[in-house]
């Protein structure tokens, strides 16, 4: 089982709390690439890929327009069947696209058996719960087809917070089965406007 990743949020006093999260499995995906366009943003062409959007993928083994193999991992805006478009990447000024390429990211978690539960104390061990996030409450929902976790605290809940700092732990469950998905702190940005 792989460790849970530490990630710290902020929350803003009187303002909701949105959060989406996505569980990427170990296992790559390699999709060939048939074209990559010159625009403003950048659309590849990776016929039935089967990313969703929003999910962050690699870029690799393109012939001319060479700089797309430089980049590091980007995140998908939108996706179609057989096109991924990334808003972030500009390649209007980049070489034409020849051939080749493979489009590499890695597969997603199928969230279809899944529930989760997250709660917020102010210390590992404090015996009070400041708040509990369940997808059986409505403040996490799971989304199979876009494959996002998405945590969410009302603004009439987080208008009610008085900690300074707290910390928090998600965990998925699927069955009997438990698994520790994310942990960290969460800091309270005071409102001033109310």
């Amino acid at each position: 089982m792989a460790s849970p990743v530490k990630i710290n949020f902020k929350v803003y006093q009187g303002s909701t709390f949105n959060e989406v999260l996505r569980w990427e499995s170990a296992t790559k995906v390699y999709t060939d690439i048939t074209n990559i366009t010159q625009d403003a943003p950048m659309v590849v062409t990776a016929v039935g890929h089967n990313m969703p959007a929003g999910w962050r993928a690699k870029i690799t083994n393109v012939l001319g327009m060479v700089d797309v193999n430089t980049l590091d991992y980007i995140v998908s805006t939108t996706t179609t069947n057989d096109t991924i478009t990334f808003n972030s990447v500009n390649a209007v000024g980049f070489k034409p696209y020849i051939s080749g390429g493979i489009l590499e990211y890695n597969q997603p978690v199928s969230l279809d058996t899944y529930t989760a539960r997250m709660q917020i104390r102010e210390k590992v061990s404090s015996t009070t719960v400041i708040q509990t996030l369940t997808t059986e409450n409505g403040m996490i929902t799971l989304d199979n087809t876009l494959k996002t976790i998405t945590l969410n605290i009302p603004a009439d809940i987080t208008q009610l917070y008085t900690f300074k700092s707290a910390v928090y732990s998600l965990e998925m469950v699927n069955g009997l089965i438990v698994t520790p998905f994310i942990y960290g702190n969460l800091t309270l940005d005071t409102e001033i406007t109310r």
